[in-house]
């Protein structure tokens, strides 16, 4: 069997390395003294060695999973770019369902020494949960709710892994904190221009986690061999979309001046796709923290005032 992790088990293999959470995740294991390598559709320059698949041939670089001591698996589509033709929703379910299943089938077919696997799930799987606390026990919204529906799908993707007797860890992301991409410069803008109020009623609930909380989190189900199975990656202290709006407002020294924006309106926009944003999750972050993760956001106001705290 190999040594403990700082003697060997160096290398983490991460498909979807060059999203937002990639990204920074990718800094903070080089950063521990990691070898990273991404599982890429493209070539080119990079920080770190690349492995090329091609999900619609189903091909992956034979030597992807045989180098990992971790893989990470993040990659997929994101659900907030663009309408939801039925083009885009079969392209965020594959892109999702599409990359698990080539991991998988390497883990199945090729000699490899994995330790882990960490697959990427999303709190979308409870669908419009209302006020009520929901748990990794609940289970997922009706199929015909289409983030529910992918989420569960690539869950039992992923857990196909596990069947393998690999040590496989599904965490279910909620809203990623972030001023370089994802839900909160989009939400940041208008407040900036005193244009920002709360969507729909506002009275739905958001379960958040700051970006580097939810790395940390990652890291650590790596790292300890007792985190196994599915997990809420989510802040304690989930809050209201009217709530949300105001403390933003507030952190960034400016006045919410505009009613709410209606729920009709928001879905004449968006079309299907307003169900990312009307959706109310309270999300229960229990069992993450039985387990010993310590946040070091677990509240808001200090979340949102490591992005916009010095905003004039």
């Amino acid at each position: 069997m190999a040594t403990s992790t700082n003697e060997s088990a160096r290398k983490v293999l991460i498909a979807g390395g060059t999203g937002l959470i990639g990204t920074r995740l990718s800094e903070m294991l080089i950063d521990a003294g990691y070898d990273v390598a991404h599982v890429s559709r493209q070539g080119g320059a990079s920080h770190y060695r690349r492995f090329r698949w091609d999900l619609r041939a189903k091909t992956i670089d034979e030597a992807a999973v045989p180098y990992a001591d971790y893989i990470i698996n993040l990659a997929g589509s994101s659900v907030s770019d663009g309408k939801w033709t039925d083009e885009r929703k079969r392209d965020i379910m594959e892109s999702r369902l599409g990359g698990t299943n080539l991991l998988v089938r390497e883990l199945r077919e090729r000699a490899n020494h994995v330790r882990a696997f960490i697959s990427a799930s999303a709190i979308g799987i409870y669908g419009d949960a209302g006020d009520k606390i929901v748990n990794e026990e609940t289970p997922p919204a009706s199929s015909k709710d289409f983030l529910a529906d992918v989420a569960h799908q690539w869950e039992l993707a992923a857990e196909q892994a596990a069947a393998l007797g690999v040590r496989t860890v599904i965490s279910r992301i909620g809203i990623v904190l972030s001023d370089q991409g994802g839900a909160l410069p989009s939400m940041a803008r208008p407040v900036k221009l005193m244009a920002g109020a709360p969507l729909g009623s506002g009275q739905q609930f958001m379960s958040w986690i700051h970006l580097d909380d939810l790395c940390r989190l990652i890291i650590q189900m790596m790292e300890e061999g007792h985190w196994e199975g599915t997990y809420n990656a989510v802040a304690p202290n989930p809050v209201r979309n009217k709530e949300f709006t105001q403390m933003l407002a507030e952190v960034m020294h400016r006045p919410l001046v505009l009613p709410k924006v209606p729920e009709f309106g928001l879905k004449l926009m968006m079309g299907e796709m307003s169900e990312i944003v009307l959706a109310s999750q309270r999300v229960s972050a229990e069992k993450i923290m039985h387990e010993g993760f310590t946040f070091e956001y677990p509240h808001l106001q200090e979340a949102l005032e490591s992005f916009y705290g010095d905003d004039e």
